[in-house]
């Protein structure tokens, strides 16, 4: 069999990781028969309009709102899709945060809620604790980005700032019955992480934001500090409130590197999954990824070695390039790789935008140093002023592939050929 091109190859390992995901299809084997009395249906994340498209295509319409990234938005019948800013929160958030909360309150125990999470709910579920604004919040998201932090310390702050985070949109329509179906984008898949966790309880304590923001250096506003030296609103697990909550992840990053993995075996190659949950610094991953990849290529025969992983790596901003973690682990693996022939890689994020870019990520290649080199790009200075998108912009090795309505985080491939 002859072998595919490897850029091809790697990107059609992408698009299947992303077509499980879809939940059109992911979500369906978890969606109940639609209930007796009156539905309520919320959500918010990048893949909420997609999620609810999906229960509308079941149901039929409903009552409800979701909250989506901007050019995210599905046509619903019933359900309010209102589009806000991802990956720092604004007003339209905000107001349409404050209207979720309103259509919970006062429900009875006869009715029902179907909560649609998925990633991105961190910043479009908007409403600050008192005393600490829209700006100071703002502030304090921008700031986390670019920390470094990992997501579940980022969220750990974000609930203790939030009236809706931590369990809060749950206990809000308590007494009615709730079904919080998810698609996770963290590593682990551990609910209370995705989306800051508005349907779970939470066991942390303010203080413990505080240390989170001493631990990674994050400059925040008076107004946050004073909010977290006192106690906070989140629901702990075990709350009465929670008694009534059901939690299911329905889509989530083993999935998709599975059926990668199904896909590839399908041509003849070997596969090997390193992981669904890695995280860490991007170019410190890259750099152990690289060295794996070149002392395996010593003993691949005939038959191509595929490594797949997922999870969430992250950045700590140095420089003011336009970047993602996924293009930057593809330009610190390129880079590390020194241009060894016979080894290519993918890495894109799922939901189709890498950090604040409208661009999934990238591919490389054997090449991609020597053709850089001949463009008068400099991969090295790029990678130190984070500029992994501008490296890749100018070398036409960007993956763009609009909004993917889903979203179970990073994808990464990398095919081993023998020399």
């Amino acid at each position: 069999m002859q072998s595919p091109d490897p850029s091809v190859f790697l990107r059609a390992l992408f698009d299947r990781a992303i077509e499980v995901a879809d939940p059109m299809r992911s979500l369906m084997a978890h969606l109940p028969a639609r209930p007796s009395g009156r539905v309520i249906v919320v959500g918010a994340g990048k893949a909420s309009a997609r999620m609810a498209e999906a229960v509308g295509s079941a149901w039929g319409p409903c009552e409800g709102l979701v909250i989506t990234r901007y050019g995210h938005e599905r046509p619903l019948q019933g359900i309010e899709v209102v589009s806000a800013s991802h990956p720092v929160p604004d007003a339209a958030g905000e107001a349409a945060t404050g209207r979720m909360l309103d259509l919970l309150a006062g429900l009875t125990e006869d009715d029902f809620v179907l909560a649609l999470i998925s990633g991105g709910a961190s910043a479009l579920l908007v409403a600050p604790v008192p005393g600490v604004t829209l700006a100071d919040k703002q502030a304090v998201n921008a700031a986390l980005l670019a920390s470094g932090a990992p997501i579940s310390a980022m969220n750990t702050v974000r609930k203790h700032l939030s009236r809706v985070k931590g369990g809060q949109l749950a206990a809000t329509a308590y007494p009615a019955r709730m079904l919080a179906l998810m698609i996770s984008d963290v590593p682990g898949d551990d609910p209370a992480v995705i989306g800051s966790g508005p349907t779970v309880g939470e066991p942390s304590s303010s203080a413990a934001a505080g240390v989170i923001l001493e631990r990674w250096g994050i400059q925040v506003p008076d107004s946050v500090r004073r909010a977290l030296a006192g106690a906070t609103d989140v629901v702990p697990p075990g709350d009465p409130r929670l008694s009534r909550v059901q939690n299911r992840v329905v889509a989530a990053p083993a999935q998709s590197l599975a059926a990668a993995a199904e896909q590839a075996r399908a041509v003849g190659y070997r596969v090997r999954i390193l992981g669904d949950a890695l995280e860490g610094e991007a170019r410190d991953v890259a750099r152990t990824m690289a060295a794996e990849a070149l002392m395996l290529q010593r003993s691949v025969g005939p038959e191509p070695l595929v490594l797949l992983s997922g999870g969430e790596l992250t950045v700590t901003r140095r420089g003011n390039g336009v970047g993602g973690p996924n293009a930057e682990f593809a330009l610190a693996l390129a880079v590390a790789l020194g241009g060894s022939p016979g080894i290519h890689a993918i890495a894109c994020d799922t939901d189709g935008v890498d950090g604040a870019a409208e661009v999934a990520g990238a591919v490389i290649g054997p090449d991609t140093l020597a053709r850089s080199r001949g463009l008068g790009l400099d991969p090295w200075a790029a990678l130190e002023r984070n500029d992994a998108h501008g490296f890749f912009a100018a070398l036409g090795s960007q993956v763009v592939t609009g909004p993917t309505l889903t979203n179970v985080n990073d994808f990464r491939a990398i095919l081993i050929m023998g020399n």
